[in-house]
């Protein structure tokens, strides 16, 4: 066992889609296709509009920020809430006033069918 530290300075900028004040620091990655990251939103930042590359949970855990699929609409998203966003689907994310969070990233995620 060993401890992460979850740090936005050792994160690297996002700047693919037009990003704002966006970090992300890779975790680790899994077998196939998955990888972990933590990403940091700093207030008034975002990650632009782009199709997800992989099926995508995309969990708070400090902070508040927001979510917005093809349509643009806006969802807040706080802490013990999360966003499954599914391969190819255009989205953006981002926060008014800093967010952290996980973003698991696994070539076709299916949650579970009781989950949320």
């Amino acid at each position: 066992m060993h401890i992460i530290t979850l740090d936005s300075e050792s994160a690297v900028p996002i700047t693919e889609y037009h990003s704002r004040a966006a970090r992300a620091q890779l975790l680790g990655d899994g077998y196939g296709e998955s990888h972990f990251f933590a990403v940091h939103i700093a207030p008034g930042g975002h990650i632009g509009p782009h199709p997800a590359g992989f099926g995508q949970l995309f969990c708070a855990i400090a902070g508040a920020g927001w979510v917005a699929g093809a349509d643009g609409v806006r969802h807040e998203l706080r802490p013990g809430q999360a966003a499954v966003i599914a391969r190819g689907e255009p989205h953006a994310k981002g926060s008014d006033t800093g967010l952290t969070a996980l973003m698991l990233q696994v070539a076709d995620l299916v949650t579970a069918p009781d989950a949320g």
